[in-house]
């Protein structure tokens, strides 16, 4: 087992969100300006829908490459060898996105998509690790906001930027791509202000980590605060898995490219930062799972409401800016349900094994929008995602109820 040392110079938590931001803005290229620039090129959604959703297949099964981060290397150059391949990656996705005599090599790009997002795994496991280790209790929750803040406003600045410059500025989708590549290579200065831990904190071995991670998942999984945990990771409760697809039903609402962009990236970035702070206030004030799930039951009322409300494009921004923020107010209860569940012993593998049952809705969901919408229409798949969020809702809700022992007399 390792043994812990302190953290004596702590890096501010502002540092999070800056060495986090590459993986916001790879999934915000993907979401954001991708998918629409694949729908002016003649793309069909289910064909988009399905590239979106493949993208988080490396988010869903990371939890298998994660004790590599713990046992080999160090957090900083596991930090740069994820950086720079996911900058490549994701320059060649943009190339590729590019039509060649009318057509796109789907291929090509499905390949570099999933490349680009197994590389910011690897990334972000060690951004995990480092803030784990090197941030003293005091500043954990803290570091978590901005960690949180850096991956949802990542996700919607860098998105909304390509977008911009695609159909603003007329920038090709190689060539923004290569912008965003850079900036994100841009972010590693940010491990000058954090403390590597020493070795001395991290597993010896493979085999190590492995009866660690065997020891920490039974632990987890017998107790009820786990399990429901887990439950919850998994079920589709808050998935907010229609924000992958704004670009693409953006046109039912009469919305341009900038305005799109707008909802995707600068505003969307903001108002879901704000939401991850909100949600953490609520979370430390109520029970973190009726948190959780109150903020899964409005994220089910703004989906209905968006699809039965008039379809405008003020409307469009209005609905998604709801969405956005209640979205970073779900994140928020996840992170304190897992940071709750997992404790201290095997945290880093429990926590990346939660975090991969926690995409598979998001995969499926978005998939499951994008059937709905090809076939019946955006309205369709607002009130889908609503009434499965519900049924999500009612399965956690007699879970929970069937789980609950009675109380042991004190003694």
């Amino acid at each position: 087992m390792p043994v812990a040392a302190p953290a004596d110079r702590s890096a501010h938590p502002w540092v999070y969100l800056l060495l986090i931001l590459p993986f916001g803005g790879t999934s915000g290229f993907l979401t954001v300006a991708l998918t629409y620039q694949l729908k002016q090129g003649g793309v069909d959604d289910g064909a988009i829908a399905a590239l979106v959703a493949l993208s988080y297949l490396p988010h869903t099964w990371k939890v298998l490459w994660a004790p590599l981060v713990d046992s080999t290397l160090t957090r900083r150059r596991w930090y740069l060898a994820a950086a720079v391949v996911c900058a490549a990656s994701l320059w060649g996705t943009g190339l590729a996105a590019s039509p060649v005599k009318g057509q796109v090599a789907m291929g090509w790009l499905t390949t570099l998509v999933l490349l680009s997002n197994t590389a910011i795994t690897f990334l972000a496991m060690s951004v995990e690790s480092l803030m784990a280790a090197a941030t003293p209790d005091e500043l954990k929750g803290r570091a978590a906001g901005w960690f949180q803040a850096g991956n949802l406003g990542g996700m919607g600045l860098g998105g909304g930027l390509c977008l911009w410059l695609m159909q603003s500025q007329q920038w090709s989708t190689g060539a923004s791509a290569a912008l965003l590549a850079g900036l994100g290579l841009a972010c590693s200065a940010g491990l000058l202000f954090v403390h590597e831990p020493p070795a001395t904190q991290r597993y010896a071995s493979l085999l190590a980590n492995a009866r660690a991670l065997g020891a920490g998942l039974w632990g987890l999984v017998r107790s009820r605060v786990g399990a429901l945990a887990v439950l919850i990771c998994f079920l589709p409760i808050g998935s907010g898995a229609a924000q992958n697809l704004w670009s693409v039903v953006a046109g039912d609402w009469q919305a341009d490219a900038d305005t799109v962009a707008l909802v995707n990236g600068a505003l969307g970035g903001l108002v879901s930062a704000a939401g991850c702070l909100a949600g953490g206030w609520v979370c430390d004030r109520i029970d973190r799972r009726i948190a959780y799930c109150g903020f899964g039951a409005l994220l089910a009322g703004c989906a209905a409401g968006m699809a039965l409300s008039p379809h405008t494009a003020a409307a469009f921004v209005a609905w998604t800016s709801l969405y956005a923020f209640i979205v970073g107010l779900l994140y928020a209860g996840y992170s304190a349900v897992v940071l709750e569940a997992i404790g201290r012993q095997a945290a880093a593998t429990k926590y990346n094994l939660l975090a991969s049952l926690s995409n598979m809705p998001i995969a499926y969901m978005t998939w499951f929008n994008g059937w709905l919408s090809e076939r019946w229409g955006p309205n369709r798949m607002l009130l889908g995602e609503a009434a499965v969020g519900v049924l999500g809702l009612l399965l956690f809700g007699v879970a929970a109820a069937a789980s609950r022992r009675p109380a042991k007399p004190t003694q």
